[in-house]
């Protein structure tokens, strides 16, 4: 096992850190340049569709665009957005929050890509009657490489399904204690039964979760970093001056510029997850009448993610005075900067938040793992494995130390966006011309746009639109 967790951590220290971020920073350029920005020049029809998504509920069979929403949006807005920007302040220095910022805005682009083609080639499920896809699906039904879309979706119900629900039940397990000094295996088998419940109730039942839990607790955290930003308006300034020339001064952290970089790129990218491959699972299931609808909102959602809920946690801890040299990281570090200027009464507070984060991320996890499974069989029997086995892992993760898995999901994810990167730079092309549609029809009047596959160059791989889709 040791000689396993040395490769697992040097796989990580040497590839995904450097390549991978060096990938997405590449592809990110080249799809904001070639949607002309669309993250930036489309920001309001994105708040747009998103109030017109709350409004549609979906129906029984169908998934409404908010609920994918909130589903992809309960999946990366997870205990890392709270103890992973500690990490990254005290790794990286100020100025990570800076480069943090300028990835979560390249991204976008990216995110809304992979989602626009999630939805181009969704598939129905028929099972539900609703539909599901992703990665998987369209490096199958339009690449044409079933080897590489059965190693995605291997990746993906490994690393989410199983990984990170386990972290995130660690996560819960080690708050709860710490706060309430509740037995960890106490607290681990009642997460178990909630997430059995939540589990075993489906899709349906985790979009309705979703819908209302991540609004609630993305409301609740952004109000009690409001509070402290209030308390601390004065040096506010000061502290934004600190993050932009941080980002740029050869002594921004221990390894100068380029920890601040590296580090706040991570931070950007593991965080809001875009063009990592997972979203675009929970993008393929909206009811919409043009993919280019989902892909727009999902873009939102890595705003939402980065600049809302990420930068809350990094004006939580800069804005207090011994971050530097309190001698903690992490989520101690966030528990620190709360009860020093708001009392102990924030530490219950940020313990019920840490639970609604991470219980919320374990729901969305297991569904882009379920999506993947099915990806190979429709097999009940298979689905229910699964399920008891993620029930299973959130229940070890609960009592367990969990560094080797941290590693191990890092090194997987890694892998799996790998593929995914490959496939959308292959497949880029048909999400412009689907764009650049739905532009069209908007300037022509058209209040809902409606896709036609047919004006894509090839329709292979395309199975649920050109009917009632």
């Amino acid at each position: 096992m040791e000689f396993l967790e040395r490769i697992v951590s040097f796989s990580n220290d040497v590839l995904w850190s450097y390549v991978l971020i060096v990938m997405l920073i590449a592809l990110g350029l080249w799809f904001s340049l070639r949607t002309g920005f669309v993250q930036l020049r489309l920001f309001r029809e994105m708040l747009r569709l998103l109030r017109e998504g709350v409004n549609h509920e979906g129906g029984h069979t169908h998934i409404s665009s908010f609920q994918a929403f909130c589903i992809s949006t309960a999946s990366r807005v997870g205990v890392g957005n709270i103890a992973g920007i500690a990490i990254a302040i005290m790794v990286g220095g100020p100025g990570a929050i800076f480069w943090m910022w300028v990835i979560a805005v390249i991204g976008a682009a990216s995110g809304f890509v992979e989602s626009t083609l999630a939805q181009i080639y969704k598939v129905r499920d028929p099972r539900t009657f609703g539909f599901r896809g992703g990665p998987a699906y369209y490096i199958r039904n339009c690449l044409g490489s079933s080897k590489a879309a059965a190693l995605f979706a291997v990746l993906i119900s490994v690393t989410f399904g199983l990984c990170f629900n386990s972290v995130q039940s660690n996560t819960i397990s080690l708050s709860l204690n710490a706060t309430f000094g509740l037995d960890r295996a106490a607290a681990g088998a009642v997460l178990t039964v909630l997430s059995a419940i939540v589990i075993f109730g489906g899709l349906k039942r985790i979009a309705h979760l979703s819908s209302w839990l991540v609004p609630v607790m993305a409301t609740l955290y952004l109000l009690l970093a409001l509070v402290i930003i209030i308390m601390n308006l004065p040096q506010l300034p000061g502290m934004i001056l600190t993050i932009v020339s941080s980002a740029f001064s050869p002594d921004a952290a221990v390894g100068g510029i380029g920890a601040a970089i590296l580090t706040g790129a991570k931070r950007g990218l593991f965080s809001n997850e875009a063009g990592m491959g997972s979203v675009p699972n929970a993008a393929a299931t909206a009811f919409v009448s043009h993919p280019v609808k989902q892909g727009l909102v999902q873009a939102l959602g890595v705003f939402v993610d980065t600049l809302l809920v990420c930068t809350a946690s990094a004006c939580i801890v800069l804005l207090f005075d011994g971050y530097a040299d309190a001698g903690k990281t992490g989520i101690e570090l966030v528990q620190l900067a709360l009860t020093s200027q708001l009392g102990s009464l924030a530490g219950v507070l940020l313990s019920v938040m840490v639970f609604m984060f991470a219980f919320s991320s374990i729901a969305g996890n297991y569904y882009y793992g379920e999506s993947n499974i099915q990806f190979f069989s429709t097999n009940p029997v298979y689905l229910l494995v699964f399920r008891i086995m993620v029930v299973g892992m959130v229940a070890f993760g609960s009592v367990a130390e969990l560094p080797f898995v941290w590693n191990l999901a890092d090194l997987f994810m890694a892998l799996m966006a790998i593929v995914n990167l490959v496939a959308i730079a292959l497949l880029g092309r048909n999400a412009f011309i689907a764009l650049k549609d739905y532009q069209s029809q908007k300037k022509a009047g058209v209040a809902d746009p409606v896709f036609h596959p047919e004006l894509l160059p090839d329709q292979r791989g395309i199975e649920a639109w050109g009917r009632d889709a």
